[in-house]
């Protein structure tokens, strides 16, 4: 197993070099065409590809795992839904006719005042949407699958400085999130999706866009660590393979 997540460090070093590297590309290739580039970071973000990384080394944790005929898909990633007609996800896995796992891949980088309660709903409605379609046999006849959520945060003064105590209309805001950093604030998020058992697991990875071009990142709490995301992914692909024998 240790060498299992030493691979899995360096897969992941490898995985965020990619990220800011691809995402530095986008801003410069954003607007040669037309002259015009999108406002502030969304041109990283309309041009894609900057997670490919990820996928690539959840990829390899499904093949690691023995599920030999796993078909991955990164293209088509569609899902039907409940609450609305379709999602794309990031990672598809399937065996078959049965869904094996399901996964989220997002980033936040700047404008975290601005975009964490984006992403917190975003998280949220698409996990409630996913139980739902499984709890209705959207999928049938797959047993239940994996779902996971990995973010990869930008390390910066935005996002790792305390925020200002706060008074909110009607009732006190909970304690715990008062004079906190956005880190924390995903710390805090991740770890409940998991307990509350709406993610089967969460990876919270934090890189700055100068040391992170060279690989380096920091895990903030190993509850929510890459090594402890790809394991339990790799537990689940293991035992469906398994019970496929």
């Amino acid at each position: 197993m240790r060498d299992f997540a030493a691979r899995m460090d360096v897969g992941l070093g490898k995985a965020i070099a990619h990220f800011w590297k691809a995402r530095g590309a986008q801003l410069k290739k954003q607007g040669r065409k037309t002259g015009q580039k999108d406002a502030g970071n969304r041109a990283a973000v309309t041009g894609g590809k900057h997670g490919d990384g990820f996928i690539a080394l959840l990829t390899a944790v499904v093949r690691e795992a023995g599920l030999t005929d796993a078909e991955i898909f990164v293209t088509k990633k569609t899902l039907p839904c409940y609450f609305r007609p379709s999602k794309d996800w990031d990672l598809i896995v399937k065996a078959g006719g049965d869904l094996v796992a399901v996964i989220e891949v997002k980033a936040h980088v700047g404008s975290f005042g601005n975009n964490f309660n984006n992403r917190v709903e975003e998280a949220l409605g698409s996990a409630t949407d996913f139980w739902a379609s499984y709890r209705e046999s959207t999928f049938k006849p797959s047993g239940r699958p994996w779902l996971g959520y990995l973010m990869m945060l930008e390390e910066a003064p935005g996002s790792t400085r305390g925020c200002k105590r706060r008074v909110v209309d009607h009732y006190p805001m909970r304690e715990e999130f008062q004079e906190i950093s956005y880190a924390r604030r995903y710390e805090i998020f991740c770890e409940r999706l998991v307990r509350d058992r709406m993610y089967d697991a969460t990876c919270l990875v934090m890189s700055n866009s100068e040391t992170g071009r060279k690989g380096s990142f920091h895990e903030p709490n190993v509850e929510l660590s890459f090594v402890n995301f790809a394991t339990s992914l790799f537990g689940r692909a293991a035992a469906f393979a398994k019970a496929r024998k």
